[in-house]
């Protein structure tokens, strides 16, 4: 009988290989499950089953946790102002040598240990991300202009040049992308990879967009999760402050990526083992699926 429900499994599942072959989704790698030993490898071998019943995925990565305690090995201190860390060329210097080539390398290391093969890049390959400067605005009361802050080498997406992605996958190489962009002068602007991960998604035409976070997925006001947003939803999330901190560029990114094409979006808990193969193969699922409109 247990021989029998295995396949059961399988048998279930195959609606979503015939559905998914061939088909790109971009996933945003970051919170717990990049630091949890056995979190890293369930996700490895999520990316893989993925790879062999013939998705393309794409991963971009985060890395905050890693570049703070970089930071404070080295005597400096990280400094964040509305939720955007402050970014001079010494601290720049730091992400890049973090994320590029330390978080990006081990995340490569681990997907080819778990036998496929993956390419680590930054958005400065191939000028693959062009980014400009990001301004913060201040609030300083009704009666008073916003205050303009300048928060050093902090960007956001201007255009994607995906030319070099599509090699890859046409090559079965899995991209593992550091959000670091390239701007107007050659030089490196950190950017949240939450929004380089929409980005990428519009511009590689993705079926999905999957965010791997720390949370159960979107939640209502009484603390509920909510299973399906729709993209009329997500303002209101913000705008009545239900949706707070590090899902407000989250669910923003993911508004983006609808209005650009992508067809579904789905933010999932990345402590749940093997919670993409859940997400994308099972018909319960788990977190939030964000849609364009109603179903």
């Amino acid at each position: 009988m247990e021989i029998l429900e295995k396949a059961k499994i399988l048998i279930s599942a195959l609606p979503y290989f015939r559905e998914f072959y061939k088909k790109i989704m971009v996933i945003k790698y970051g919170g717990h499950a990049m630091v949890d030993p056995s979190l890293k490898q369930n996700f490895a071998q999520d990316i893989a089953l993925m790879k062999y019943v013939g998705i393309c995925p794409v991963i971009v990565h985060g890395g905050g946790p890693q570049i703070n305690q970089v930071m404070e090995r080295m005597g400096l201190k990280p400094v964040f102002i509305e939720g955007q860390r402050v970014t001079d060329e010494e601290t720049m210097n730091v992400v890049e040598m973090v994320l590029v080539g330390t978080v990006n390398k081990n995340i490569v290391s681990l997907l080819n240990r778990a036998g496929v093969k993956a390419v680590g890049l930054s958005g400065r390959d191939g000028e693959l991300i062009v980014a400009e400067k990001m301004k913060v605005y201040k609030y300083r009361g009704e009666d008073r202009p916003p205050e303009i802050i300048d928060i050093g080498r902090v960007g956001k997406v201007k255009e994607v040049n995906p030319q070099v992605l599509f090699t890859l996958i046409e090559k079965d190489f899995i991209p593992v992308i550091a959000p670091v962009g390239i701007g107007p002068d050659g030089e490196a602007y950190n950017i949240n990879a939450d929004l380089v991960a929409g980005a990428l998604a519009v511009a590689l035409k993705a079926e999905k967009l999957v965010y791997l976070s720390d949370v159960e997925g979107v939640k209502d006001e009484k603390g509920n999760l909510i299973s399906t947003l729709t993209i009329k939803d997500i303002d209101r999330l913000i705008e009545t402050g239900i949706a707070k901190g590090g899902m407000i560029p989250k669910l923003k990114s993911a508004k983006k990526a609808l209005a650009g094409g992508v067809k579904k979006v789905h933010i999932i808990d990345g402590r749940v083992p093997h919670s993409l193969i859940i997400e994308l193969f099972t018909d319960e699922g788990l977190g939030t699926q964000v849609v364009f409109t109603e179903q």
